[in-house]
């Protein structure tokens, strides 16, 4: 099932399940993960994209392995915000998700995720052929814990 709020995610989370954040790239998918709590997002995996019905097992996998409640997209709005082709993509790879899985699917909105990733990767020090491989799990881990700090700001004021 496909939530367009972070409100109807959280009404539809599983108790004490964690989350999966997805930065979906044309080449690769950036996964995170958060913690059963849902306080904080660690970066995962790159998957290198293939066909979607290969990138779907994957990513059903990892949701079996650590029993996650629900998955969470990185909505690539423009600056303005409006929606553009790489929206319509990421709402196409929901649908045909959604035909795979009973978890919840919401999306956040992820302009300048991957800027902010780049920018602590290279306020790390990591050199740039690292920042190569592990950008774009960075910069879903970014967009997981903007959904996890709104949902947490959910609960202290409801």
């Amino acid at each position: 099932m496909i939530l367009e709020t972070p409100e109807e995610l959280a009404d539809a989370l599983p108790r004490n399940r964690a989350l999966a954040g997805l930065d979906l790239g044309t080449v690769t998918i950036g996964v995170a993960v958060s913690d059963r709590s849902l306080s904080v997002a660690t970066p995962l995996e790159t998957i290198r994209r293939k066909k979607f019905g290969l990138d779907a097992a994957r990513l059903l996998d990892i949701a079996k392995a650590r029993e996650l409640g629900g998955f969470v997209l990185g909505l690539p709005r423009n600056m303005d915000g409006s929606e553009g082709p790489r929206c319509q993509s990421t709402r196409a790879f929901a649908r045909n998700l959604e035909k795979l899985t009973d978890l919840p699917i919401s999306f956040w909105d992820e302009r300048l995720s991957t800027v902010a990733a780049e920018r602590a990767l290279i306020e790390a020090d990591t050199s740039r052929k690292r920042r190569a491989e592990v950008i774009d799990h960075v910069a879903a881990g970014y967009i997981l814990q903007g959904l996890l700090d709104r949902l947490a700001h959910m609960r202290s004021n409801g």
